[in-house]
């Protein structure tokens, strides 16, 4: 097999107009900045009853992706690399499957997790994920990008922190690393299917600190699972190239979005070390992203 080619996407210098949080975003992921370890992880309330009865409109979403379809197949197209995809909490590949035959419509190859349901990281399984990377880097000869819905996205942003050379990108849709796991209305139920203390997840690692590869955290302010406060990446001095994208979305929703499907495309198709941040542009577009300075 071919050996797997070093990707210098984390050393890309960073773009002179580099988007940045603004200081109320700052301030509500803690205001970490590179270096900064656990001691700033956040300590904010779950979503409400309100935005957890919102969830239901998943539904709507994914059936929004038929109407959508023409605008979507617009989005850049890909160069024919790997793309794993990692499922959120208690689900498994069958969930991200329309995510990813959309990508492999735009030239991508992908893959999901191959692990089952995830019911967090019990023994073997970041291991498993570690061999599923090498596999499809030394397969391709090609650094791998990675996507993760919720949970799945912690287990992509930790690989890309053990194997960077591995990684082109790391794409995360509503992942909660940046505060507190009760700050998530699931976190009973991630303690009840892995068998852990959701506090002592946080002493093992330091999940807010960024993958030193490209990394984007998109994520809803109506959310109902995950406060999204806790989905935010702090300014990073190591890794300048980071970045936050909002969208209008549920959590069990976020992966079946058509505006966060076209993010996942935009942002995998940048050329490799050509980092920018996403354009939120004027018009419709501004609409269906806001404004993250508001």
């Amino acid at each position: 097999m071919p050996a797997a080619r070093k990707t210098s996407s984390a050393r890309t210098p960073p773009s002179a107009n580099r988007a940045t949080p603004s200081t109320r975003q700052q301030k509500a992921a803690g205001g970490r900045t590179a270096g900064d370890t656990k001691a700033w992880v956040n300590d904010v309330p779950p979503p409400g009853a309100w935005l957890l009865a919102m969830e239901f409109r998943a539904f709507w979403e994914f059936g929004a992706l038929l109407p959508s379809w023409p605008v979507l197949q617009r989005a850049p197209g890909g160069d024919g690399r790997t793309v794993i995809v990692f499922p959120g909490l208690t689900a498994n590949d069958a969930t991200t499957l329309p995510l990813r035959r959309y990508l492999q419509s735009l030239n991508y190859r992908t893959q999901g997790w191959d692990q089952g349901f995830n019911f967090g990281p019990r023994p073997g399984v970041l291991e498993q994920a570690v061999r599923q990377l090498q596999i499809a880097a030394d397969t391709s000869g090609r650094a791998v990008s990675l996507v993760g819905w919720s949970l799945g996205g912690i287990y992509a942003r930790e690989l890309a922190k053990l194997q960077p050379d591995l990684v082109r990108e790391v794409i995360t849709l509503g992942t909660p690393f940046s505060s507190s796991p009760r700050s998530t209305n699931a976190w009973r139920l991630y303690e009840f299917t892995s068998g852990r203390d959701s506090h002592r997840e946080i002493e093992d690692r330091d999940l807010p600190a960024a993958p030193p590869v490209p990394t984007t955290s998109v994520y809803s302010r109506t959310d109902g699972i995950v406060s999204w406060q806790g989905s935010l990446q702090a300014p990073c001095r190591a890794n300048p190239n980071t970045e936050n994208v909002e969208v209008i979305a549920s959590h069990f929703g976020i992966g079946l979005n058509p505006s966060a499907w076209w993010v996942v495309a935009d942002r995998l198709a940048q050329p490799e070390g050509q980092w920018r941040p996403f354009e939120r542009r004027q018009g419709l577009h501004g609409l269906i992203f806001p404004d993250p300075k508001r």
